[in-house]
């Protein structure tokens, strides 16, 4: 099973500690384009204007900082860098052993800046969105498409793919073929704030029982105790299975 989760915009960071070691990094075949992009974002965010370049608030400059000193700022693993409303209901750290093992096997954080990784991987605390047209490299969501579509189909293997991503994240990769009679997306009526948690608690779900079931109607006997759900097949040829969730 593949569940594919967006990252956070904050992110937690500290005051000590080892830097990134990028060669430790899960996907190493991303690595020139995670140089690539750290090189870039490093340029704009040294400039006056790189608020607006990078669409976020000019009063971030904490946040714009961190773009700075990449490969030299203290490193933590992806389960804590991402924060947030999602992060808060997948609740990792609290994840029994068995369960932590699958999450770190089957959780998979798509990223702006490293492309994919996992709860496990060491990384720099950053601010960059998918949805950044970044000089030097174009726009985000379409440099990491191809990058993506090379190594997230192995991970995902004969099981699903259960996207829990934001449409900004789900531009950067797309399951093709006979994988996408196997994908599936997590969406929740409502507001933002609970779309996040919903599939916070799905994830968090999903790695608790452990099963990887290999079609979509399995996947909601699997989930039906904990979640109240309606599915619906693909528009068509090529699009994902949507599945509606709200928690109980």
């Amino acid at each position: 099973m593949l569940i594919l989760l967006p990252p956070s915009e904050s992110k937690t960071g500290r005051s000590r500690g080892r830097a990134i070691v990028p060669e430790r990094l899960s996907f190493p075949q991303l690595a020139h384009t995670r140089h690539t992009v750290a090189q870039a974002l490093a340029k704009v965010s040294a400039h006056p204007d790189a608020a607006a370049t990078l669409g976020v608030s000019p009063t971030l400059t904490q946040d714009l900082a961190r773009n700075l000193v990449l490969h030299t700022a203290p490193a933590l693993p992806a389960s804590a860098v991402y924060t947030g409303v999602l992060y808060d209901a997948l609740g990792y750290a609290t994840l029994e052993t068995a369960a932590k093992r699958r999450a770190n096997r089957w959780l998979v954080v798509v990223s702006a800046l490293y492309g994919a990784v996992r709860p496990t991987d060491v990384i720099a605390p950053y601010r960059l969105s998918m949805a950044v047209n970044l000089p030097g490299v174009g726009p985000l969501a379409s440099v990491w498409k191809p990058e993506l579509a090379a190594v997230l189909p192995e991970v995902a293997g004969r099981g699903l793919v259960v996207d829990c991503r934001s449409s900004t994240y789900a531009a950067a990769w797309t399951p093709q073929g006979q994988l996408t009679e196997r994908w599936v997306q997590v969406r929740v009526p409502g507001a933002t704030h609970s779309a996040k948690h919903t599939r916070g608690l799905v994830a968090r779900r999903l790695c608790e029982l452990g099963r990887d079931v290999r079609s979509v109607p399995q996947l909601v006997d699997l989930l039906a105790d904990d979640f109240t759900l309606a599915l619906e097949r693909p528009a068509r040829a090529g699009r994902p299975w949507i599945l509606d969730a709200t928690a109980r």
